[in-house]
């Protein structure tokens, strides 16, 4: 239980500081990695939902392999690395 409050809490603590920093935030890069902050979370809250039997992944299956469990891991993955890639471009023209 203090593993899956501390998960929540701490969570939802980035994902606010997140969407409050959003409006202030222009540079490309920045509002990809708040955008992979707020997958995070959502992938958190659906891992508990799914693990106390509340959310089951039987609506969007694909050869056995649940969609979602599948496509919330790799949309975060691919917000972070786009960042990554917009700053080392950034970085590298101002030299």
């Amino acid at each position: 239980m203090f593993f899956i409050s501390s998960q929540l809490i701490l969570g939802a603590i980035a994902a606010f500081l997140a969407i409050f920093l959003w409006p202030k935030i222009r540079d490309a890069a920045w509002m990809l990695i708040i955008f992979g902050i707020i997958v995070t979370y959502v992938e958190t809250v659906y891992s508990i939902l799914r693990t106390l039997g509340i959310s089951g992944d039987g609506f969007l299956i694909f050869d056995s392999v649940p969609l979602v469990s599948f496509i919330l891991p790799t949309v975060r993955a691919l917000f972070f690395i786009s960042a990554f890639v917009i700053m080392i471009f950034g970085l590298s023209r101002k030299k």
